[in-house]
């Protein structure tokens, strides 16, 4: 009998999780998908901007997803370039990124922008701070100027293009669905809504 109970309540609590998570409310189905590079699993798009109050205030909530992700989920962060200042923090990042300092500079960013209010405008304020962190200003200058660092870039740029978004933090799920915190009611609903869709795709062997 109190099986019976919990297998009904949980079924309950199952059906109003599903109820509670519309197209065209919570998230929204792309005009057209985004191939995923990952064949056999659901990748996880976010687009965000370091210059972002939002998404710097995603990041702790995000970090704390990502240490529980499902093993099928891949994630990919994807800088927006939506006019040149975003284009150049999103040049930054993928310097960063060929560096192999991406996951210890991204929070400096951050702090520097959102705690001591640098505005990191220009290169040699950003050489300065990858400096101060241990990156040797030749190192800096050859990957930033890199043909890697160019290619994933124009990549940022056509995806940004593509994928419909007009604002960041933002999630694409699998190519197919976006979610944003407005639609979802603020960044923890954003991360229950791209969960949803993640079992979702799951469930159809995607």
């Amino acid at each position: 009998m109190i099986r019976l109970v919990w297998l009904l309540t949980l079924l309950l609590f199952s059906m109003v999780v599903q109820a509670g998570y519309d197209e065209g409310i919570e998230y929204r189905k792309l005009a057209v998908p985004l191939i995923t590079p990952a064949p056999g699993k659901i990748e996880v798009l976010e687009f965000f901007w370091y210059g972002c109050p939002h998404c710097y205030r995603f990041e702790p909530e995000l970090h704390a997803w990502l240490k529980n992700r499902p093993s099928n989920v891949v994630f990919v962060r994807v800088p927006a370039t939506f006019n040149p200042r975003w284009a150049f923090h999103a040049k930054v990042y993928y310097t960063a990124r060929v560096l192999g300092v991406e996951d210890k500079m991204t929070p400096v960013i951050f702090e520097a922008m959102h705690v001591k209010k640098q505005k990191l405008a220009t290169l040699e304020e950003v050489k300065a701070l990858f400096e101060a962190n241990g990156v040797a200003a030749a190192d800096f200058d050859k990957a930033f100027g890199s043909f890697a660092v160019d290619a994933s870039l124009r990549r940022a740029t056509d995806l940004t293009r593509r994928s419909g978004i007009d604002g960041v933090p933002a999630l694409i799920i699998n190519g197919k669905y976006m979610t944003t915190g407005t639609m979802a009611g603020g960044n923890k609903g954003m991360l229950r809504v791209a969960d949803y869709l993640i079992k979702k795709e799951s469930a159809r062997g995607q």
